[in-house]
Protein backbone atom coordinates (compact mmCIF):
# COMPACT_ATOMS: atom_id res chain seq x y z
CA UNK A 1 0.00 0.00 0.00
CA UNK A 2 2.99 2.18 0.12
CA UNK A 3 3.89 2.38 -3.40
CA UNK A 4 0.02 3.82 -4.06
CA UNK A 5 -0.74 7.89 -5.18
CA UNK A 6 -3.11 9.68 -4.90
CA UNK A 7 -5.25 10.37 -7.55
CA UNK A 8 -3.92 7.26 -9.73
CA UNK A 9 -5.84 3.96 -10.40
CA UNK A 10 -5.21 1.07 -8.45
CA UNK A 11 -3.99 -2.05 -10.24
CA UNK A 12 -6.44 -4.97 -10.76
CA UNK A 13 -5.07 -6.77 -7.95
CA UNK A 14 -5.79 -4.26 -4.88
CA UNK A 15 -8.61 -2.78 -6.49
CA UNK A 16 -12.13 -3.38 -4.68
CA UNK A 17 -14.22 -3.31 -8.08
CA UNK A 18 -12.66 -6.53 -9.08
CA UNK A 19 -14.28 -8.83 -6.40
CA UNK A 20 -17.16 -6.96 -6.13
CA UNK A 21 -18.29 -6.65 -9.41
CA UNK A 22 -17.57 -10.80 -9.55
CA UNK A 23 -19.51 -11.55 -6.55
CA UNK A 24 -22.26 -9.09 -7.35
CA UNK A 25 -22.54 -11.11 -10.69
CA UNK A 26 -22.90 -14.46 -8.94
CA UNK A 27 -25.27 -12.85 -6.13
CA UNK A 28 -27.77 -11.96 -9.25
CA UNK A 29 -27.64 -15.20 -10.88
CA UNK A 30 -28.41 -16.86 -7.95
CA UNK A 31 -31.32 -14.34 -7.26
CA UNK A 32 -32.48 -15.06 -9.97
CA UNK A 33 -32.42 -19.18 -10.35
CA UNK A 34 -33.67 -19.37 -6.80
CA UNK A 35 -36.80 -17.22 -7.95
CA UNK A 36 -37.43 -19.50 -10.70
CA UNK A 37 -36.72 -22.94 -9.22
CA UNK A 38 -37.88 -22.60 -5.64
CA UNK A 39 -41.05 -21.34 -6.40
CA UNK A 40 -42.43 -24.55 -8.29
CA UNK A 41 -44.21 -23.49 -11.49
CA UNK A 42 -45.81 -20.55 -12.22
CA UNK A 43 -49.10 -21.52 -10.72
CA UNK A 44 -47.47 -20.73 -7.61
CA UNK A 45 -45.98 -17.43 -6.44
CA UNK A 46 -42.84 -16.52 -6.12
CA UNK A 47 -40.39 -16.80 -2.81
CA UNK A 48 -38.62 -13.87 -2.66
CA UNK A 49 -37.40 -14.80 0.58
CA UNK A 50 -35.13 -17.57 -0.54
CA UNK A 51 -34.08 -15.61 -3.73
CA UNK A 52 -32.60 -12.98 -1.46
CA UNK A 53 -31.34 -15.46 0.80
CA UNK A 54 -29.97 -17.60 -1.52
CA UNK A 55 -28.13 -14.20 -3.23
CA UNK A 56 -27.04 -13.06 0.02
CA UNK A 57 -25.15 -15.98 0.57
CA UNK A 58 -23.42 -16.20 -2.79
CA UNK A 59 -22.55 -12.73 -2.66
CA UNK A 60 -20.48 -13.25 0.69
CA UNK A 61 -19.02 -16.92 0.01
CA UNK A 62 -17.70 -15.40 -3.64
CA UNK A 63 -16.31 -12.35 -1.93
CA UNK A 64 -14.28 -13.97 0.82
CA UNK A 65 -13.22 -16.79 -1.53
CA UNK A 66 -12.16 -13.54 -4.42
CA UNK A 67 -10.55 -11.52 -1.78
CA UNK A 68 -8.91 -14.87 -0.24
CA UNK A 69 -7.13 -15.71 -3.56
CA UNK A 70 -6.73 -11.82 -3.69
CA UNK A 71 -4.34 -12.15 -0.81
CA UNK A 72 -2.82 -15.68 -1.44
CA UNK A 73 -1.31 -14.20 -4.79
CA UNK A 74 2.40 -13.78 -4.13
CA UNK A 75 5.21 -12.30 -6.82
CA UNK A 76 7.97 -14.79 -7.60
CA UNK A 77 11.21 -13.77 -6.29
CA UNK A 78 13.43 -12.08 -9.07
CA UNK A 79 16.21 -14.28 -9.47
CA UNK A 80 13.75 -16.39 -10.61
CA UNK A 81 13.38 -15.10 -13.52
CA UNK A 82 17.36 -14.92 -14.37
CA UNK A 83 17.93 -18.06 -15.60
CA UNK A 84 20.49 -18.99 -12.82
CA UNK A 85 19.42 -22.69 -12.20
CA UNK A 86 20.61 -25.73 -13.40
CA UNK A 87 17.96 -26.81 -15.28
CA UNK A 88 16.53 -23.64 -16.76
CA UNK A 89 18.39 -23.52 -20.23
CA UNK A 90 16.67 -24.79 -22.99
CA UNK A 91 18.81 -27.36 -25.04
CA UNK A 92 19.11 -27.47 -28.55
CA UNK A 93 16.62 -30.25 -31.26
CA UNK A 94 18.40 -33.28 -31.45
CA UNK A 95 20.51 -33.28 -27.44
CA UNK A 96 19.88 -34.61 -24.59
CA UNK A 97 18.31 -37.40 -22.80
CA UNK A 98 15.26 -39.16 -25.09
CA UNK A 99 16.12 -37.51 -28.27
CA UNK A 100 15.37 -39.50 -31.50
CA UNK A 101 18.74 -38.58 -32.94
CA UNK A 102 21.93 -40.16 -31.63
CA UNK A 103 24.93 -38.03 -30.82
CA UNK A 104 27.72 -37.49 -33.28
CA UNK A 105 30.16 -39.90 -32.49
CA UNK A 106 28.50 -42.01 -29.80
CA UNK A 107 27.74 -45.67 -29.56
CA UNK A 108 24.25 -47.21 -30.26
CA UNK A 109 23.53 -49.48 -27.72
CA UNK A 110 20.76 -52.34 -28.25
CA UNK A 111 19.62 -54.80 -25.85
CA UNK A 112 20.81 -58.20 -25.60
CA UNK A 113 18.17 -60.91 -27.70
CA UNK A 114 17.72 -64.13 -25.32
Amino acid sequence: MADQKPGEPRKMRTSVKGPLMFSAFWGVLVFFAVLIFASGGSARTPRFDLAFTGAGIAFIVSLVLAAMLSMSHKENAEHLGKGSGVNLSSRKPGQGHGSAAPHAGSETETPDAN
